[in-house]
């Protein structure tokens, strides 16, 4: 996979949800991959789309802040975002070095708007 490494490839992958990104990222370099790229089958590229979208709906972003219940939201996200992790680890095999980043911004946003 292409990334902005010296190289210009990787196989240390992470994947960790953003906003308006696509999950996969190279740990290396820190370029954000293409969901289109990674040689996963179309079932499971869409089952990690569908979650990176899900990314920060625990966060009121218009104030700022946590929404209630938001800490058990971003739980239940980081607990399907390392479910799907495996799942890549399993399709992707030994050829590919692949970490799950869980989500924090909970702490971060629990500080807002107070």
């Amino acid at each position: 996979m292409n990334c902005c490494c010296d190289s210009g490839i990787t196989n240390d992958l992470k994947i960790e949800g953003d906003v308006g990104a696509d999950p996969i990222w190279c740990n290396r370099c820190g370029c954000n991959l293409d969901i289109e790229d990674v040689p996963v089958s179309n079932e499971l590229a869409e089952e990690l789309s569908d979650w990176a979208r899900s990314y920060g709906t625990w966060i009121d972003w218009g104030l700022e802040k946590l929404l209630p219940h938001g800490t058990q939201l971003e739980n239940k996200f980081n607990q399907r975002g390392h479910f799907i992790t495996g799942k890549v680890k399993q399709e992707l095999g030994r050829n590919y070095k692949i970490k799950f980043i869980p989500s924090a911004s909970a702490r971060v946003y629990s500080h807002h708007g107070k």
